[in-house]
């Protein structure tokens, strides 16, 4: 079952409860009534138990029999906790749903590796800007998206109080998008990847100084390895010389490349920011659908702007742009059910499979090796954002157990 049938099955429920509750509430009432004025038989307190508990169960059952695939969960009606214990899958036949460890991490594995393959297939496209790659991604994950927002009801223009930060988060995340597709055109993917790998220790630093969050010696030591990774990845002149290795042709090229990364890195970091305020009040696929319609939008216009579009040959690059847009929302449909499954915190350290399927699809479908200064930098950024994780994780979970206490 989906977050969205669960969330069915429950409004179904509390409209059940809600029907009968002023019924209820008389029958109760009613009972009380008949206790308090009449003292002579001393059962009637244990009959007025009964027969509100049996309005509460007859009310689950009811509720149970019309919604037989709900997930457990508690509501409160009529003043009583109703728990509904439902089976979640026929083939179990438990009522219970069945605990698979470790399978929200399998989902986030998955996801690296289904992103790591829209950037090695951005990589292998030849002879169509990032731009352009952008926009028909965007294009065919707006067209995917339509009927689920359909099918579940979803507003497609989201609430009218929240549309603005909507519009925010999707043109951050698709200049997001469109500089890191021309990072790896430019430079090595694994260094593209490590540089645009470093946005949650940007995204610690905008929540400090955005909403207002905490933030702790920790997040500025880990801000100073990130920037010491990058400087390993980039290798400016005034530092390294003027005789460089490990880039691929013009160095000009490499340092565009670089900043179109740290860019892409911000735009992220700024995204999540927004993604963070708007907190639980959209629904995430309504999110996604505002950054594949928005980034489809300014897509185009910079097209226009630029005069550069042309159809990609046919054959492999059609091939090779439609396996993009498929294997990215396979990306984040897996990464929205391994946040269901598992904590943020374990989700993001297996993230850090990016950084090695990068380097790995480098060297097995490039044919590139990575240089000892690439690796040094891709080391310095993962610890940094492997920190940043754990400290956050940490605090979380100690905060929690504060307030169990």
């Amino acid at each position: 079952m989906n977050a969205f049938e669960y969330q069915r099955d429950r409004d179904a429920v509390e409209m059940v409860c809600q029907q009968d509750e002023k019924a209820d509430w008389n029958r109760h009432n009613l009972l009380r009534a008949d206790f308090s004025n009449s003292e002579q038989n001393p059962e009637d307190s244990e009959t007025a138990k009964n027969v509100t508990q049996g309005t509460t169960n007859t009310k689950r059952k009811h509720a149970e029999e019309k919604h037989p695939k709900s997930c457990c969960f508690t509501l409160n009606c009529c003043g009583k906790n109703i728990h509904s214990s439902i089976a979640v899958s026929e083939r179990t036949g438990t009522g219970k749903k069945p605990a698979c460890a470790g399978l929200g991490l399998f989902y986030a594995a998955v996801t690296s590796l289904f992103l790591s393959l829209v950037a090695l297939l951005a990589k292998k496209i030849e002879g169509i800007n990032a731009v352009e790659i952008s926009a028909i991604r965007c294009f065919f994950q707006s067209i995917f998206l339509l009927p689920v927002l359909i099918y579940n009801e979803i507003e497609l223009t989201g609430p009218q109080g929240k549309r603005l930060y909507l519009y925010l988060r999707g043109i951050l995340g698709a200049m997001a998008m469109i500089s890191l597709f021309y990072a790896i055109q430019q430079m090595p993917l694994a260094d593209a990847t490590v540089i645009m790998f470093s946005n949650p220790v940007f995204t610690a630093l905008f929540a400090w100084l955005f909403l207002k969050e905490r933030c702790t010696i920790w997040d500025f030591i880990f801000m100073v390895f990130t920037l010491t990774g990058v400087v390993l990845i980039a290798r400016p002149p005034f530092l390294f010389g003027s005789h460089i290795s490990g880039v691929e042709g013009d160095y000009t090229n490499h340092l565009k490349g670089t900043f179109a990364a740290i860019f892409s890195a911000v735009s992220a970091a700024l995204a999540m920011i927004i993604i963070r305020k708007l907190g639980k009040s959209i629904h995430y696929y309504l999110s996604v659908w505002y950054y594949a319609i928005i980034g489809l939008l300014e897509s185009i216009l910079v097209l226009v702007i630029i005069n550069d579009w042309q159809l990609p040959s046919c054959g492999t690059d059609r091939l090779l742009l439609m396996s993009m847009s498929l294997l990215g929302i396979g990306g984040q449909c897996f990464l929205t059910k391994a946040l269901q499954l598992e904590k943020a915190g374990p989700v993001s350290l297996m993230r850090t499979l990016d950084v090695v399927f990068a380097f790995v699809f480098q060297f097995i479908f490039l044919n590139r090796s990575p240089s000892w200064w690439s690796i040094g930098g891709a080391l310095c950024v993962t610890a940094s954002t492997t920190g940043v994780v754990i400290q956050k994780w940490y605090t979380t979970s100690t905060k929690a157990k504060q307030n169990e206490l």
